[in-house]
């Protein structure tokens, strides 16, 4: 082979090699500036949810996922933007999208689960809250969800074991409490319901959801006097609480103090003339004063405060009783 020749066969090789290290450099420019464009608007989105800015960072989102349906960080941001609209829809779609490319996660699991708790949504809430519990068994907050999700279905033993798991990770949590109340009182394991109400307020003593639930349940057993102490605490966090007046007048009228019950209905009507069940257990009260006496007087306030109950809710349940009533007192 001549020298000439041999020279020649380089130089075309040597062309190849550089023309395919050119086409590589060329794809691989490519791709990382396509890559490069994922991410910025990936940036973009985040800034803008920082800035609240939710149309745009959703407007950015899906032009990434329509270029990279395989993105799950785009989707969850989406599922956040979505919620933050409050497009429950969009934003569940987006969560679920995020999991199924993401199962080990366990923000969206979480955040899929509190959109479908929020919608009322509970077997959907369950399932996903469920999922977050795996992923995460030291979780307080998502064992207390499924708990509450479960007792919204009826599954009281699920929603018990979630309930219990909670009180193990945070037993000086005021809420866990408060959720196995709710679930032995379900229950009506009205003891176990007492006890955990009444541990939850010794953590949080002035909480009056807590107070309100307790004094209830007080009711429901009828403990009427245990159940006036604490409406008295609701009356002293808030003076304007009608409905603490009203049951705290109904207690002292099953205590048989008509006028402790008057005192306190009245107060009620001083606040909310309009609650038709004061004015009711207001009329009762006044009939119960005027057992034994015949006093006209009270029997006159008494049909008033029936009238006038029917007229605020004509359609109440005690309607036809109420008729009753009036038609006797009245001459």
């Amino acid at each position: 082979m001549s020298k000439s020749m041999l020279m020649t066969g380089r130089k075309n090789r040597a062309v190849f090699v550089l023309l395919n290290i050119t086409i590589v450099s060329l794809f691989f420019s490519i791709g990382c500036h396509k890559e490069q464009q994922k991410v910025d608007l990936y940036v973009d989105a985040v800034m803008f949810s920082e800035l609240d800015k939710y149309e745009m960072a959703i407007e950015k989102l899906n032009e990434l996922v329509k270029s990279d349906k395989r993105f799950p960080e785009a989707y969850s941001l989406l599922g956040r933007m979505y919620e933050k609209k409050h497009d429950y829809e969009k934003s569940a779609a987006s969560y679920k999208k995020a999991i199924e490319l993401n199962p080990w996660s366990f923000e969206d699991c979480f955040n899929l689960g509190r959109v479908y708790q929020s919608t009322k949504k509970f077997a959907q809430a369950a399932d996903a809250y469920s999922r977050a519990c795996e992923l995460k068994p030291d979780h307080l907050e998502v064992h207390i969800n499924a708990a509450k999700c479960f007792y919204e279905l009826g599954d009281y033993d699920k929603a018990l074991s979630y309930g219990r798991r909670a009180e193990q990770i945070g037993p000086n949590e005021s809420e866990v409490h408060e959720v196995l109340a709710v679930i032995y009182e379900l229950q009506k394991d009205y003891g176990r319901a007492i006890e955990s109400y009444k541990q939850a307020l010794s953590i949080d003593a002035d909480n009056s959801k807590i107070i309100a639930s307790l004094a209830g349940l007080y009711l429901t057993t009828e403990r009427y006097d245990s159940a006036k102490d604490l409406f008295i605490s609701l009356i002293q966090i808030n003076p304007k609480d009608v409905v603490a007046y009203r049951h705290l007048a109904y207690c002292y009228l099953r205590l048989n103090d008509a006028d402790k019950a008057i005192e306190n209905y009245g107060r009620a009507i001083e606040i909310d003339y309009n609650d038709w069940e004061a004015h009711k257990g207001l009329g009762v009260s006044y009939i119960l004063k005027a057992r034994g006496t015949e006093d006209e007087l009270l029997k006159r306030k008494a049909v008033e405060h029936w009238r006038l109950s029917l007229n605020i809710e004509p359609n109440q349940p005690s309607r036809e009783t109420l008729l009753e009533l009036i038609k006797k007192h009245t001459r």
